[in-house]
């Protein structure tokens, strides 16, 4: 966990950046089991944190033996017994969930201060089976980079653009374009949609010829909006925030985040591919997700606007990440 600084309710800074929610995994260490939840204390190897694991309705109600007793399931003869494969699940989620101290939990959730102490609220939790210690090598190897690359290094804000000259109209005008989308909940547009919404970039541009001397000749306003306009959007492509589905003459361009079709297309394939034996243990690697979306969804979905996808069914529990950018359900 590291050292965090706790500043606003449910907000902890480390080096400057705020953490909300976290990604933990580690050795039970103590239990107690009450009728709506777990709550494990988890030692990832910087300290012992609670982990609050509340249950879902699978895992309140009781199994009933009378229920999927001998006559239901002989006479099925090795056919499919819905009574008998909901005792499998249920076993299957009380084994995920149900953890004894020394085994390993992984847990994803906000954290919070409760009793001047910090615990996670879990989102997500289960077991993870890892009998010769390679998930937790793996995690080993992956943490300390995150560290170097981003928390350890010190937080850069953007520079405010009313107080500050530094900032480009290029900034502006994705910043622009990216506010745009959230005050509209836009989920597809148009060029023209955006273009006077960048007008007043152009216009506030000084000129560089002085009263006395010709105009110099150069790109008119309307070019220029133009030229801005585009580089803004290649941008919010490069970043996957915007993707076309279709290139065609007809420039439309999807918002990533609110285009429901493609999650819906990314979460039905890794649920589908994790049912097959090759992905069943890891889960499906990013790069396998792509191409499958290329395949039957759009050839123009880029790997940028994919992992804005994925980190977005992953906030919201749909999936789960395990290790090596490989995806599964939970």
């Amino acid at each position: 966990m590291g050292p965090m600084i706790p500043e606003d309710p449910g907000i902890y800074f480390y080096n400057l950046h705020p953490i909300y929610k976290v990604d933990v995994l580690g050795t039970v260490v103590y239990k107690r089991e009450r009728d709506d939840f777990f709550c494990y204390g988890v030692d990832d190897g910087t300290g012992v944190i609670n982990c609050l694991c509340w249950k879902n309705d699978l895992m309140k109600e009781e199994a009933d033996p009378d229920k999927s007793g001998g006559k239901l399931s002989d006479g099925a003869q090795g056919g499919f017994n819905p009574v008998a494969e909901l005792k499998k699940l249920k076993q299957a989620q009380q084994s995920r969930c149900r953890l004894e101290i020394g085994e390993l939990l992984r847990v994803r959730g906000p954290v919070k201060t409760s009793r001047q102490q910090r615990e996670i609220m879990a989102s997500t939790y289960y077991k993870v089976n890892d009998p010769v210690m390679a998930f937790q090598i793996a995690w080993m190897m992956e943490v300390p980079q995150l560290y170097r690359q981003c928390y350890d290094k010190p937080l850069q804000l953007q520079p405010n653009a009313t107080s500050d000259s530094a900032v480009s109209s290029l900034c502006k005008a994705t910043n622009i374009i990216k506010d745009f989308f959230k005050q509209r909940s836009v989920t597809r547009f148009r060029p023209y949609d955006v273009q006077d919404l960048l007008q007043p970039l152009i216009s506030s541009q000084p000129q560089t010829a002085s009263a006395d001397q010709e105009p110099v000749a150069g790109p008119s306003a309307c070019q220029q909006l133009r030229q801005l306009l585009k580089e803004a959007l290649q941008i919010l492509q490069d970043d996957g925030m915007v993707y076309r589905k279709v290139k065609s003459q007809d420039e439309v361009y999807y918002v990533t985040a609110q285009d429901k079709d493609l999650l819906i297309a990314v979460k039905d394939i890794i649920r589908e591919d994790s049912k097959r034996e090759k992905y069943a243990e890891k889960g499906c690697h990013i790069l396998h997700i792509l191409s499958a979306v290329r395949q039957h969804y759009s050839l123009n979905v880029s790997k940028a606007a994919l992992e804005l996808v994925l980190k977005s069914l992953e906030c919201n529990s749909d999936i789960v990440s395990t290790s090596d950018n490989h995806y599964t359900v939970f």
